[in-house]
């Protein structure tokens, strides 16, 4: 399996515990807390790569910027997933509603406020990408705002890749093998 195939699985693995963990807290009526899950996978790290308490105060700051690295990827790769945006059925737009940023409607037939996505705020470039679709913008202002998605997701994988590096040099190779088995490195 290439190294492609291998990151694109890693990541969908990681993407799809934190949509099932997001969708849970909202479904069980808490707040899902963002700081508190990432508090989570750090520790859940510490004990996977068996880390001693000597050691990890120097470990936990480079977990935590591998950590904050891939849910900077996920939130560019998932744009607005998680927002209760409205999606039609089928490929005909219902000309007789206006669009709607998010959410149904309320029963007094006001629209309801977005919902707040778990992996927290859309990018600028994403924000930008969806405001361009909702307005049916001309196919060049799209493929611009495509690009610009897409640089600052490359841009975000960049930093992932030099985070995961800088951790992958304190580790010995049985932390390194539980970090990977763990989601924690590629």
């Amino acid at each position: 399996m290439n190294l492609l195939k291998k990151s694109i699985l890693v990541g969908g693995c990681v993407a799809a515990m934190t949509l099932f963990t997001g969708q849970q807290a909202m479904a069980q009526g808490r707040n899902f807390d963002p700081a508190a899950f990432r508090q989570m996978r750090v520790d859940r790290a510490k004990e996977q790569m068996e880390i001693k308490d000597e050691d990890w105060k120097a470990i936990e700051p480079l977990v935590g910027k591998v950590v904050d690295a891939q849910s900077d990827v996920m939130r560019a790769r998932a744009g607005g997933m998680g927002r209760g945006q409205r999606h039609n059925r089928g490929n005909s737009v219902d000309t007789n509603r206006p669009p709607q940023s998010g959410g149904q409607d309320q029963p007094n037939g006001e629209a309801r406020p977005p919902r707040p996505s778990f992996l927290g705020e859309q990018s600028a470039a994403v924000a930008a990408l969806q405001k361009a679709i909702e307005a049916n913008a001309p196919v060049a202002e799209l493929k611009t705002k495509i690009a610009a998605v897409r640089a600052e997701t490359k841009e975000k994988e960049a930093k992932l890749e030099a985070a995961e590096e800088d951790l992958r040099g304190v580790l010995s190779t049985k932390q390194e093998a539980n970090a990977v088995v763990g989601g924690l490195l590629r």
